[in-house]
């Protein structure tokens, strides 16, 4: 590589640092928002974050970007895999960030601000007429932001690719419809089977310093670092942040009638937070310091919430743990607790919902996305679409909007593409246990023994330590030789819930 290369490297990361440094500017004001911010706060707050994102709409459309561009494309042979995806990164945003007007992006940064607001408040007084002109504002947003953007197919795809690069709706609905059916034939066995575990002695009473104390003993086990480059904070609806891999945040909210609330939804967030943590200090200033889609980060998440933490293994370990520190427990053997941890019923929300059934929750909002974005239905039909929808897939149906339309944040911050990930993560989870367990026959013992730190570092050396280097297509196959399949995921339910409820 020639100096003048390796000069306009460094100028390259030292600019693109920059557009880091906005990025995180701005997720920190949307973590105070939500976890700290008063809320006479909100109107200036929007304009502030508004303001901010301006700049950061300069940053990536500026006339030096295109220069970046333009002079790295007349070098490519000289490129290493790191610097190539990060311009093909760089290009992909500035083209896409181009499209859009300055002052309608601004406008679009501010609204979901002041939705976010709104939805807190129509989801804790349960009426969605409050949120409704809201989620108008932020669906038209994304309308106009897909034909600016341009499409192939399906408009949502647009949207789609924002969260998982490269793959489409075609290949989502295939997956979708073959994940779908397998989880109900588990279901209808499960239904046949006629065994219901207790689940009595998990809605007990269980302050929330009891359960903070566990959480934070399971946590460590995991190895998130929420002393020294996190943190855990309290929010009515669970999240992750992160400002570079020294501080990564995470949200929990306590209930302190059961004790699988808060726990699993630590879990769940501290699988992101360790992909976070691991991302390599030498990544900074690449734009690739992340990672790589939604539905990789949520086969993280995903993994550690259910495929360890509701295992056997798992459990072994940590059952006396709970045993010794939460009298609720006395009397009940360990096979009643690991049945109950992995107790299936169709149920209205998407959180709280068991591993089994939890993806006909995704497919519900992954229809209705659709729908929108191609003008198949109106806000104003939400609800009516949305509660259907639950009655035909899970057989129950909400009683009011908070417990139904209103559950999830992500429409009021404009995340429409995003649910398909978290399905998508069961399906990436499964596969990466399928090439785990081949690569580490005893992993289970390890789990045993309460050590999850083998289990850490293959993830870390095989998924965490690439950040955003490689599409999610190329990830899955470095890792497993495979592409995305559901085969392993419908393998691996019929397998653990068959030795549960009926083999």
């Amino acid at each position: 590589m020639n100096k003048a290369v390796e000069d306009k490297i460094k100028e390259l990361k030292s600019y693109l640092s920059k557009i880091e440094y906005l990025g995180s500017a701005l997720a920190v004001f949307s973590w105070d928002d939500m976890v700290n911010a008063p809320k006479k706060a909100v109107e200036y707050r929007s304009r502030v974050t508004a303001y901010l994102a301006g700049e950061l709409y300069k940053l990536k459309t500026s006339d030096e970007v295109k220069k970046f561009i333009d002079f790295f494309d007349g070098v490519k042979d000289e490129l290493d895999e790191v610097i190539t995806a990060a311009l093909d990164n760089l290009k992909r945003e500035y083209y896409q960030t181009k499209k859009i007007p300055d002052d309608e992006y601004k406008e679009y940064t501010k609204e979901c601000s002041v939705s976010l607001a709104a939805w807190e408040e129509a989801k804790n007084k349960s009426d969605f007429n409050i949120f409704k002109p809201h989620l108008k504002k932020i669906v038209d947003f994304n309308k106009r932001f897909v034909e600016y953007w341009g499409y192939e197919g399906n408009k949502y795809n647009a949207l789609l690719d924002n969260y998982e690069p490269g793959i489409t709706t075609e290949k989502v609905d295939k997956l979708f419809v073959e994940m779908k059916d397998g989880i109900m034939d588990v279901l209808n066995k499960i239904k046949k089977s006629g065994y219901t575990p207790r689940i009595d002695f998990f809605t007990k009473r269980f302050t929330k310093e009891e359960q903070e104390k566990f959480s934070k003993i399971v946590l460590k086990k995991m190895e998130y670092d929420y002393e020294k480059a996190g943190r855990i904070d309290e929010y009515m609806h669970p999240f992750t942040t992160n400002f570079g891999n020294k501080d990564v945040r995470i949200t929990t909210f306590y209930d302190e009638n059961d004790f699988r609330s808060a726990l699993f939804s630590c879990i769940h967030e501290g699988g992101h937070a360790i992909y976070e943590q691991d991302i390599p200090d030498d990544l900074q200033g690449t734009l690739l310091n992340c990672g790589v889609s939604m539905g990789i980060h949520e086969s993280q998440s995903r993994f550690y919430e259910n495929i360890i933490g509701r295992s056997k293994p798992f459990w072994k370990y940590f059952y006396p743990e709970a045993t010794k520190m939460f009298k609720q427990f006395e009397g009940v053997s360990f096979e009643e607790f690991y049945n109950g941890i992995n107790y299936v019923e169709p149920s209205l929300i998407r959180t709280e919902a068991d591993e089994l059934t939890y993806g006909l929750h995704i497919i519900i909002r992954y229809e209705i996305e659709k729908m929108l974005i191609n003008d198949e239905i109106t806000v104003d039909e939400l609800p009516k679409v949305w509660n259907k929808k639950y009655k035909e897939y899970l057989g129950v149906e909400p009683s009011n909007d908070a417990e139904g339309v209103l559950q999830d944040m992500h429409w009021a911050d404009g995340s429409f593409g995003y649910f398909p990930s978290y399905a998508l993560g069961n399906l990436y989870g499964a596969q990466f246990l399928n090439k785990m367990k081949k690569d580490m026959p005893n992993v289970d013992k390890d789990i045993e023994s309460g050590d999850l730190s083998s289990i850490h570092n293959w993830l870390k050396d095989n998924i965490h330590k690439y950040g955003a280097v490689y599409k999610p297509s190329e990830l899955i196959k470095k890792v497993t030789g495979e592409e995305l399949t559901s085969k392993y995921f419908i393998e691996y339910i019929d397998k653990k819930f068959g030795k549960i409820y009926y083999k």
